[in-house]
């Protein structure tokens, strides 16, 4: 998720991609995207099992902005 200017990244995980989004742009989501306003998706990734997906979280997180930019600028280039 990011923001209306895409200055801010959030990930995050979850077994509801549709719902969570919409908790986001109704700013119900988690208390960072409230406070920056990141309501917009920009990237997703599906896994089998919580296991990949928090793993795969992790390793996201773990990488520096640049990554993250790159990494969705792959799969999502507008």
């Amino acid at each position: 998720m990011t923001s209306p200017k895409n200055s801010v990244l959030y990930t995050g995980m979850t077994n509801d991609l549709a719902k969570r989004v919409f908790q986001h742009a109704e700013m119900s989501g988690s208390a960072f995207t409230k406070k920056y306003q990141a309501k917009k998706l920009v990237y997703y990734e599906i896994f089998e099992s919580a296991y990949e997906a928090i793993r795969r979280e992790k390793q996201i997180k773990a990488g520096s902005r640049q990554k993250k930019v790159e990494l969705i600028n792959r799969m999502n280039p507008k």
